[in-house]
């Protein structure tokens, strides 16, 4: 395989030097249980597979972005009772991002763009702490939130249902169980009708509310509906990294009117 010149840990020092990278890109997932059918690392190979093809994508177009190595340990204080469910408390994640937006700095890549995998990672107050103390702009995105997954799936289940299942099949096929292997993931939800209707929220206890760390029905997936999201998410990714790196970040507001 030839080295892809957007995926910086492809990439050499002759290649890097060279690039004049607009905007970083870095994928954060997770380490944590997925049903009895997905692997351990699903969102992280899902975040990297995901944020290459956008990269990839928005590159052909013109722009230089580079994908960063993943970040693969996330939040995860509900699952500790799960083996080797690994978690990352969202203060060493706060730290670790601090320092990888200084090195940014450093090299003179001055847009970053957080493409996360995993439902338990909220970077949002980490960047509104790192705004004032950079001089970088960095955006936050969700990857299963890009596309409309009412269209494609039935089931919208948020984790090792049916949207990860496809896209996993898509992505990786050979690490996806058979589906006769894969618990049903249904949930137990909140009794009280504030957290249930999602207007009032707090951690769920992962092994309170599934039986086999799912939660969705995984049984409708399918290679094709992965690829069908799958190629939603990364073209319009790669219109946000094409949009971003031309931008200016001087000029990023517009009237109304505009």
């Amino acid at each position: 395989m030839r080295p892809r010149p957007y995926i910086l840990a492809e990439s050499t020092w002759n290649t890097v030097a060279a690039t004049p990278y607009d905007v970083a890109v870095l994928p954060w997932g997770a380490t944590e249980a997925h049903n009895y059918h997905l692997p351990y690392a699903t969102d992280n190979i899902q975040s990297e597979s995901l944020a290459a093809e956008g990269a990839r994508m928005a590159w052909e177009r013109g722009a230089r972005p580079v994908v960063l190595p993943g970040v693969p340990f996330g939040v995860n204080t509900g699952q500790l009772d799960i083996k080797l469910c690994l978690n990352m408390n969202p203060s060493t994640q706060a730290q670790l991002l601090t320092d990888i937006v200084h090195s940014l700095e450093a090299s003179g890549i001055l847009k970053l763009v957080i493409f996360n995998g995993h439902g338990g990672n909220d970077f949002r107050q980490m960047i509104r702490e790192l705004q004032p103390r950079s001089t970088l702009f960095i955006a936050t995105v969700n990857w299963y939130r890009i596309g409309d997954p009412k269209s494609i799936f039935a089931d919208m289940g948020d984790h090792a249902g049916e949207l990860e299942t496809s896209v996993m099949m898509h992505l990786t096929p050979d690490l996806v169980s058979p589906l006769t292997e894969a618990g049903d993931g249904r949930e137990k939800r909140w009794r009280m009708r504030a957290l249930r209707e999602g207007w009032a929220w707090s951690p769920r206890q992962w092994t309170k509310i599934s039986g086999d760390t799912g939660v969705g029905n995984p049984a409708q997936s399918s290679v094709e509906k992965g690829a069908r999201y799958a190629e939603e998410v990364t073209r319009n990714f790669a219109d946000f990294l094409v949009e971003l790196s031309h931008a200016d970040l001087d000029d990023l507001y517009a009237s109304a009117e505009s």
